[in-house]
């Protein structure tokens, strides 16, 4: 991982509250909840079939939306 990305992925991390306790950093970004880039800057669709209550996800009309910040980062910006 790049330093610079480093940087900003702690940054990141000290600002939000995980209900996961960060597993995705923690395991080396190995352990990420299914979700994919539908090009909205800060959201992606969840594709996870049975989704953990978390309070980074927003529901509208029938779609389940990731809006965690750390999420949204590993996947606009390490494309994983």
């Amino acid at each position: 991982m790049k330093q610079d990305y480093r940087k900003e992925i702690e940054e990141i991390i000290g600002e939000i509250k995980c209900p996961k306790d960060f597993i995705c950093y923690k395991s080396g970004f190995e352990r990420l909840c299914k979700a994919k880039d539908i090009g909205i800057e800060s959201f992606l669709v969840c594709l996870e079939e049975k989704p953990v209550k978390c309070h980074l996800t927003l529901y509208i009309e029938g779609v389940l939306y990731c809006q965690c910040p750390l999420r949204v980062f590993i996947s606009k910006k390490l494309k994983k």
